[in-house]
């Protein structure tokens, strides 16, 4: 089982990334503030627009550690990647499966199984905790039409008639997912899902947690040797990860949309929090967003869970991995389909 390191997070907007020796130094106005082993990162991830050294590009990438540089709102920009080190034979059956779009859909459908699955599961979870605090019968509603999508989802054969399931029970589930938000309603309420540029403070947490998951599954697959560029339900397009928003779509209701709600319910968020543009778009204070990355990674770490397919305990850090190796195994013929994570 893969070794779960540290993900470092830069906070600092002029902060520069240099390599000194064996280390990753965090520097600003020339001046050394911190410095952290690459031996104990697997990830690195700057906010910011200082840039880093071409030696610690280098460094990461023979090290194989996902370097990202994202905006201070949280925006995906790039991310390092280094000479191809994954089976020749596993990369070029993804390529081959990703060209025919009835076997794409085959695997895009199994994507979309496990996302509908575990919204389910999220409405079914509020439904359980908070009975007394919602409209059950609306909830109720909810998770029996996402029932019914599931079933025609089983059977689809057709990559757009798949998107077009996957939108409507997209819907579905966001129409309650304001009901799932039960305090401080005047500063957290989901009205609508938007995302370029987030216009409230819980599309805002949303699309950053998007983000963050986005990078941690680019990263698990480029570890088993797949093309995080090639995807299956997602086609291709320049600059944009389409395998890694594939994998990320039965993994948002749980690893994200679950841990935004949990911050906002407990309270560890409030208004003030989030700024707002002249331009009507919304992001975390530098302050609210270092305590969100630093929730994020003690969550990766610190808590387990049973997975349902290998029925190994595991951290929630894991998964990503966890499942682009299902899905490498299944690429190699050695799993005859893909098996979603099915949160139980």
């Amino acid at each position: 089982m893969r070794k779960l390191l540290n993900t470092l997070f830069v906070q600092t907007e002029d902060a520069y990334l240099r390599l000194d020796n064996e280390n990753v130094s965090i520097v600003v106005d020339d001046n050394v503030k911190k410095r952290f082993p690459l031996a104990n990162l697997e990830n690195i991830v700057s906010f910011g627009y200082g840039g880093a050294s071409a030696a610690l590009m280098g460094a990461c990438a023979e090290r194989n550690i996902g370097l990202a540089f994202c905006k201070p709102s949280g925006k995906f920009l790039a991310r390092i990647a280094g000479e191809s080190k994954g089976n020749v034979l596993l990369r070029r059956e993804q390529y081959r499966r990703a060209d025919d779009e009835a076997r794409s859909c085959l695997i895009a459908r199994h994507f979309i199984i496990g996302k509908i699955h575990n919204a389910r599961q999220n409405i079914a979870r509020t439904q359980r905790d908070n009975k007394m605090r919602i409209d059950d019968v609306k909830f109720q509603n909810a998770a029996d039409t996402l029932q019914g999508i599931l079933a025609n989802v089983v059977q689809e054969t057709r990559l757009d008639d798949l998107r077009g399931w996957e939108g409507a029970a997209a819907k579905v589930y966001f129409s309650v997912f304001d009901d799932m938000i039960l305090r401080n309603k005047d500063d957290f309420f989901l009205n609508d899902r938007n995302r370029r540029p987030p216009l409230d403070n819980v599309n805002a947490m949303l699309s950053f947690a998007y983000t963050m998951l986005s990078h941690d599954c680019a990263s698990a697959l480029e570890s088993v040797g797949l093309d995080s560029y090639v995807g299956f339900l997602h086609r291709d397009r320049s600059g944009r990860r389409s395998l890694a928003l594939d994998l990320m779509e039965e993994l948002r209701p749980h690893i994200a949309d679950r841990f935004v709600l949990t911050l906002i319910n407990r309270g560890e968020v409030n208004g003030d929090d989030f700024v707002q543009s002249e331009s009507g778009d919304v992001r975390m204070t530098d302050d609210a967003r270092k305590r969100f990355c630093k929730s994020w990674q003690e969550r990766k770490v610190k808590e387990t869970i049973n997975h349902p397919y290998l029925n190994e305990k595991i951290p929630w850090g894991l998964v990503p991995y966890v499942q682009a190796m299902l899905l490498a195994r299944h690429l190699r013929g050695d799993l005859d389909a893909y098996p979603p994570f099915l949160w139980k």
